[in-house]
């Protein structure tokens, strides 16, 4: 047959969409014409159609044709979403190592081609959304600063990783699963002593976090609740205790402006100049307060006891619907879902709310009773019961009563005021947390759990904790995603906002178990804190088979849209053993987390 009289098979790519790559070869092929890869009419052909040769050998051409259609969008694409992370004035950097890591790197996965998100799509789809430069190039003078800050050593290991929030209409998860790796390369050590030139790279692909679509901290409304504090001006005015950052965090829409809730604020040892200096310092950050003198003649618990009168009497009190205790050192991390959970109960019937300790000795101890550092939470009618009686309830006897050989106790002193005075009994919210922990507290942390308070994270024999840098990720992501846990397919869990660690071998345990990094005091039986917690699974401590990066400070660096992470890892921590007794890690380390928002949401 004449060559001529063979005209070549023909293409049309003039409907390829290469802004969608996702899109699938089924839907393309219900088109009637102008379809992604169509094949274009030929009278002459070289072999008749009805020839079953004739039709595999075009079917086989045009699925070839289809295959590298797709493969060169999906390439353009790639080459696109790059182009959105990063301008071309505004390199991406990722410094190769300069020399080996430590021990514990020897357990990583051989670095293979980074892992991608569940799909193309995702990537694409939460990229457009951020406009923001990544940049993996490290500091020398921020890592300098953190050195003296965190007293770490001249070589220190470290990783910057960009996380980009994917706001979806799905429940918040304990654990997510992400199909990516944490690491995609070996970890950088840094000589700050004698730094040397490094080779840049691209930043590897963000981690991609899908969340719920949570409200954001400042969108709280606390018009229904007063709150009322009783501590002493030097709590107040210290640095290590002074309470101010965490109100500022939950009594303020967070640009210096009041959400609604009203703090009644009761000073100890303050005079008129200290009363007025502390009162200027709280407006100023946006914070409705009326400061107050204590009594100086009253003991602890009294002043505690006077806080509700105190509230009930104030003349704003007709637009309350909640009267709340608390001590200066209870956060609320989620505002908007305690409020949403106080919606659920009848503000107009006389209730007392609040939830024991974690320690079942400390009941056994006390009572049956709401523990004020939780949070106690009197509707207005029951307030006005407590208000009522006040006097009869601080008496000299029931002063004496409500000794519990710990000296008297002002939730005592509220609960015998109720109980004796009405049949209303507490109604326990077990989301709200005590904390009567000692030792580390990350095995409650890293839970995944979604606290409405938080307590004791001053330390002074109870734990340490930092919940208002924990809480600022919720600026990028919604409440939700504090204490919200990724796992990587390498075995790194971020627990948002509080650390990411590593488990090298593997992770074989029940995740959704509290892990028994903490215990009870001063009398611990090991089972003290089962009937609130559970039983909980063995410390991962001194085992070799856990090393974790705790979070140190966060910052919001553009509002709604990037927070920054700084996580620290100590190479002599004591936690981060091997069985016989060697460190996991030969250096100190560093790791910061970057996390983008999500535009579209």
């Amino acid at each position: 047959m004449p060559a001529a009289d063979c005209q070549a098979l023909r293409f049309s790519t003039s409907d390829v969409n290469f802004d969608k790559p996702t899109t699938s070869t089924r839907s393309s092929s219900r088109r009637s014409s102008g379809s992604m890869v169509a094949l274009m009419p030929n009278p002459h052909r070289c072999l008749p159609m009805r020839s079953p040769m004739a039709r595999a050998l075009v079917l086989t051409f045009a699925i070839l044709a289809i295959s590298t259609l797709l493969l060169r969008s999906s390439a353009e694409v790639q080459t696109a979403i790059i182009q959105t992370a990063a301008s071309a004035k505004q390199a991406i950097y990722l410094q190769r190592p300069l020399k080996h890591g430590a021990d514990w790197q020897d357990t990583l996965p051989t670095p293979t081609e980074p892992h991608r998100a569940s799909s193309t799509g995702d990537i694409a789809a939460a990229l457009v959304n951020s406009s923001i430069p990544m940049d993996c190039n490290y500091d020398i003078a921020r890592l300098k600063q953190w050195k003296e800050k965190y007293k770490l050593g001249g070589q220190i290991e470290y990783t910057k990783r960009y996380i980009q929030v994917s706001r979806q209409p799905i429940r918040r998860k304990s654990m997510t699963a992400l199909n990516q790796s944490f690491l995609t390369g070996t970890i950088m050590t840094v000589d700050l002593n004698n730094p040397e030139p490094y080779q840049a790279e691209s930043c590897p692909e963000p981690l991609v976090a899908p969340v719920s679509q949570s409200p954001f901290p400042g969108s709280a409304n606390a018009s229904e609740f007063m709150f009322g504090v009783s501590t002493t001006y030097k709590r107040f005015s210290d640095p290590k205790t002074s309470p101010v950052n965490e109100w500022t965090y939950w009594l303020t829409d967070g640009k210096g402006n009041t959400n609604g809730g009203k703090l009644l604020l009761m000073l100890l040892d303050a005079e008129d100049e200290q009363l007025q200096e502390t009162h200027n310092i709280l407006t100023t950050a946006g914070i409705d307060v009326d400061v107050y003198r204590s009594n100086a003649e009253d003991i602890m618990a009294v002043r505690y006891l006077a806080l509700v009168p105190t509230m009930y009497n104030h003349p704003e009190r007709p637009r309350k619907k909640w009267l709340v205790t608390c001590d200066d050192d209870t956060f609320f991390p989620s505002f908007n879902a305690l409020k949403e959970r106080f919606d659920e109960f009848d503000d107009g019937f006389p209730m007392y709310i609040g939830t024991f300790s974690e320690d079942v000795n400390n009941i056994q101890r006390h009572g049956s009773q709401a523990f004020g550092g939780a949070g106690v939470f009197l509707s207005v009618p029951m307030a006005g019961l407590v208000a009522e009686r006040y006097e009869s309830c601080k008496t000299e006897q029931k002063i004496k009563e409500a000794n519990s050989g710990w000296g008297p106790q002002g939730d005592i002193l509220l609960r015998k005021c109720i109980y004796e005075n009405s049949n209303y009994k507490l109604t326990l919210l077990n989301e709200l947390w005590q904390l009567d922990l000692y030792g580390d507290p990350s095995g409650f942390y890293e839970s995944g759990i979604k606290p409405l308070s938080l307590h004791h994270y001053r330390g002074g024999g109870w734990h340490v904790a930092y919940p208002w840098h924990y809480t600022k990720v919720s600026n990028v992501c919604g409440e939700d995603c504090m204490m919200q846990r990724f796992r990587t397919e390498d075995d790194f869990v971020i627990a948002n906002g509080f650390s990411v660690a590593y488990y090298p071998q593997g992770i074989d345990f029940d995740v959704n178990q509290f892990e028994a990094t903490f215990h009870a005091a001063p009398q611990n039986h090991g089972w003290n804190l089962d009937f609130i917690m559970g039983p909980q699974r063995p410390s991962l401590h001194r085992t070799g088979r856990k090393l974790s990066w705790d979070l140190q400070e966060a910052e919001v660096l553009e509002e709604g849209m990037v927070v920054r992470q700084v996580y620290v890892r100590r190479a002599d921590d004591w936690r981060w053993k091997n069985v016989d007794g060697s460190a996991m890690a030969g250096r100190d380390g560093v790791l910061e987390l970057v996390w983008l928002g999500d535009r579209g949401q």
